[in-house]
């Protein structure tokens, strides 16, 4: 007579667990719908202030529009090499204005020119991020609370809305670079 193992007594201890932890993995994506960090929390109404140049402004939308999809990348200023965010500002006025911009976000914060209040903001404004005062993102202001920019590693160039769930909390004010 052979003495079989008993098979409850070979089978691996985890077994059960496994069991359970794929339910919970299942539960989990059926509970509420997680808020888009970057949507909209609330429709503000943006007020058309009209540039002091709008055609030139309207040559800065149609050109920061045009590399929205455009890979992000740490010290990218072209669109062939990719964009980081100030990279991507100094691309766009350079090639639409021939206008030379300093290089980062910080130095373009610095810029001699008006401080615009967000209820006078136009197009081809410079939109500012950060945190503690100190700025680290920049953007290009295209109209009804939205900007175009170069967001972070692994994203591309898109359009958010200066409203969103990040974008309010670390916006720290605008510049005009079109007189």
């Amino acid at each position: 007579m052979h003495n079989k193992p008993d098979a409850a007594a070979t089978r691996p201890q985890f077994l059960p667990w496994l069991g359970c932890l794929c339910l919970l993995l299942l539960a989990g994506c059926s509970g509420a719908p997680v808020k888009k960090a970057n949507a909209p929390l609330v429709h503000r109404a943006w007020p058309q202030v009209v540039p002091a140049n709008p055609a030139a402004a309207n040559n800065v939308l149609i050109r920061a529009l045009s590399l929205v999809g455009t890979p992000y990348r740490y010290g990218g200023n072209t669109p062939q090499t990719g964009f980081d965010c100030s990279g991507l500002v100094g691309y766009v006025y350079r090639d639409v204005l021939d206008l030379r911009l300093p290089r980062t976000s910080s130095e373009l914060a610095a810029v001699q020119g008006p401080k615009i209040p967000e209820t006078r903001l136009a197009t081809g404004d410079l939109v500012f991020f950060g945190t503690r005062g100190n700025v680290s993102h920049v953007g290009i202001y295209v109209g009804e609370g939205r900007f175009v920019h170069a967001p972070n590693s692994g994203g591309t160039v898109r359009l958010d809305y200066l409203d969103g769930y990040y974008w309010r909390d670390h916006y720290t004010g605008a510049k005009r670079v079109l007189h």
